[in-house]
């Protein structure tokens, strides 16, 4: 971890918190405990070797612990109180973010597995029927390994499958990678997307009433744009 040198609270600070990649671990940990695979699909671009590196330099400050998982056995990272201290600024980098940075995205910033990682942990299950349900998506603008997933709802729970799970369907969406993310940023309305087609839902009428209450989206999606050249997705 590289020293500004200085004895100054905010360069001590900044030398833990501005190392590249600590801002985006805080924010997956933000979410609760995550195991070491949990956190990768957080940070995609980040080689597994950086990763275990950071989150040793971060277990070393007394920002994160590890401890055993509570099911299932292995290990998960945990913010610490000190950890817990940071979240706040996280949270007002993406309150920044929304307010200040273009909303259009380029194809390098469309991260399909970012999505899936914040999805398993916001959506609400509890707003679906009582019992197992499950959402399959159809991306069908992406190539034949990731273009379907599911999202088996059960116990007051979420959890992101690759690979059908066996279970009936109950309701079927399709759409575009482009589309599902602005729609989770807050960028396009549900209603908006199921009008103009970019996104279509296929099931009982209960499940589509259910679907705006469980999508959740982004913690973010409330803040609006106050750039003036601010481009909305159409």
């Amino acid at each position: 971890m590289r020293s500004y040198g200085q004895f100054c609270p905010v360069a001590k600070a900044a030398q833990v918190f501005c190392e590249r990649w600590t801002a985006l671990i805080l924010r997956d940990l933000s979410a609760g405990p995550c195991r070491f695979n949990e956190l990768r699909r957080g940070v995609p671009l980040m080689s597994p070797s950086v990763l275990s590196r950071r989150l040793k330099e971060l277990e070393m400050e007394g920002v994160l612990i590890r401890r055993p998982a509570e099911s299932g056995g292995g290990t998960v990272y945990a913010l610490t109180p000190a950890g817990e201290d940071f979240v706040p600024l996280v949270q007002a980098l993406g309150v920044w973010g929304r307010r200040w940075t273009r909303r259009q995205l380029e194809d390098g910033e469309m991260d399909l597995g970012l999505l899936l990682f914040d999805m398993e942990h916001r959506v609400s299950p509890e707003a679906l029927p009582p019992g197992r349900s499950v959402i399959q998506f159809e991306l069908a603008d992406q190539p034949p390994g990731k273009r379907h997933w599911w999202v088996v709802n059960q116990e007051g729970a979420a959890e992101i499958c690759f690979k059908d799970p066996g279970f009936e369907v109950d309701l079927y969406l399709v759409t575009d990678l482009a589309t599902l993310i602005y729609l989770w940023r807050g960028d396009v309305s549900l209603e908006r997307a199921l009008e103009n087609g970019r996104l279509e839902a296929h099931g009982p009428a209960v499940m589509r009433k259910a679907l705006r209450p469980w999508l959740g989206l982004s913690g973010f999606a409330h803040v609006g744009s106050r750039r003036p050249d601010a481009r909305i997705a159409p």
